[in-house]
């Protein structure tokens, strides 16, 4: 059942997904998985798609699409694996998007299109160790030195640190003001080519674990003042003002999770025999199954309906946040459902709603945990 209406060119968005994750990323990513392996070869491809520069303007190389063909995409690409989802989904919001809002004609020209083309990844960095929730408490410094800033820090949860080419990093220019949140934090565009940058620790996570993630260590490197992105002291404005992006993306990332498990859960359903019969055929799995189908068709038409309205150019930053809270959520109680179908199957990795229900449980804590999502919600509905 497709309640989604979609235009000719939107259905041949998500069928190109579709059979690109088909061939090139499901009968791998269990393996993947299981190494913690990240496929270089995927950045490209995906750029030969276009599919990393899908909202980006076509004289950068980009395909200008509307947001929902965007999140067509990337949920059919998360449904194959959310690693693969994930490295996408971060390329094409924060960095991308800050690049175009914000960027000089020269910064533009020399970064959107080789980011378009799949020839430089793109990552973001704010938090730190110590600054995650609260990231206007981050404490990396930027201080002017001729013609170039000097940053330290270290920057923490990066995704696709170990192979971006563009980064954009937040480093405060402005120390008097570290007591007043977001202010007097700058972004700067960031190329591990620059001297003092340096990968630090990779984190051994509980799920994505094709998708690397890093702290970033910047030991007095040395970033020429023409990479300053936008107006010094505005970095956390422009990164508040582009969350919307990264919140959708994560939307869409858990509803390709959760549909996942709900395929593998109806199709187990009815393979699986006990007491004579298909478990299909008992009541307490058809609910089940029921429960699992409904949520994940309501996280995906609010998501499209939000979407809709950013194409409208309609504010959408705390419908954004419910999206994002409502798909988070639906994911982690869609794969807990399915793992519950598999029964004891469910709980070992060879098959796959294991994955799945570990992949899930991120995308109720990045681009935002739950709690602040719901934090944003309540104070646009007047809640202080």
């Amino acid at each position: 059942m497709e309640l989604l209406a979609l235009t000719e060119e939107q259905r041949a968005i998500r069928d190109t997904a579709r059979a690109f994750v088909a061939e090139h990323v499901v009968p791998f990513a269990a393996q993947w998985d299981r190494d913690a392996h990240f496929e270089p070869s995927l950045i490209a491809r995906l750029g030969e798609l276009g599919f990393l520069g899908m909202l980006l303007p076509a004289e950068h190389d980009g395909l200008a699409l509307d947001a929902r063909s965007y999140l067509l995409a990337l949920e059919e690409v998360a449904r194959g694996d959310a690693s693969v989802a994930v490295m996408m989904s971060v390329h094409n919001s924060l960095p991308s998007q800050m690049l175009n809002a914000f960027g000089s004609d020269e910064q533009k020209r020399r970064f959107l299109a080789p980011m378009a083309r799949g020839e430089r990844l793109g990552a973001f960095a704010l938090s730190e160790p110590e600054a995650g929730s609260d990231a206007g408490s981050l404490r990396c410094q930027a201080r002017r030195d001729g013609d170039h800033w000097v940053l330290d820090g270290t920057k923490a949860w990066v995704t696709s640190g170990t192979h971006a080419g563009v980064i954009i990093a937040m480093a405060r220019t402005d120390t008097a003001e570290l007591r007043r949140g977001g202010r007097g934090i700058s972004a700067f565009i960031i190329t591990p080519d620059l001297p003092g940058f340096k990968v630090g620790k990779k984190e051994d996570k509980l799920g994505l674990r094709a998708s690397p993630t890093v702290q970033l260590v910047f030991d007095q490197m040395r970033v020429p003042a023409d990479r300053l992105l936008g107006a010094e002291g505005m970095g956390f404005v422009y990164a508040m003002q582009s969350l919307e992006h990264g919140r959708l993306g994560i939307a869409a990332q858990a509803i390709g999770i959760a549909q996942a498990a709900l395929d593998h859960a109806a199709a187990y359903a009815h393979e699986r025999h006990q007491f004579g019969k298909p478990i299909a055929e008992f009541q307490g799995i058809q609910f089940k199954l029921a429960d699992m189908a409904t949520r994940v068709t309501a996280a995906r038409a609010l998501l499209h309906t939000v979407a809709a309205a950013k194409d409208r150019g309609e504010a959408v930053g705390p419908a954004a946040s419910m999206c994002k809270l409502f798909a988070s959520e639906t994911a982690m109680w869609v794969t807990t459902q399915a793992v519950q179908v598999f029964g004891g199957y469910g709980y070992v990795k060879e098959y796959p709603v294991e994955k799945l229900f570990r992949d899930a449980k991120i995308t109720e804590i990045y681009e935002g945990t739950s709690e602040v999502q719901r934090i944003v919600i309540g104070r646009s509905l007047g809640g202080g």
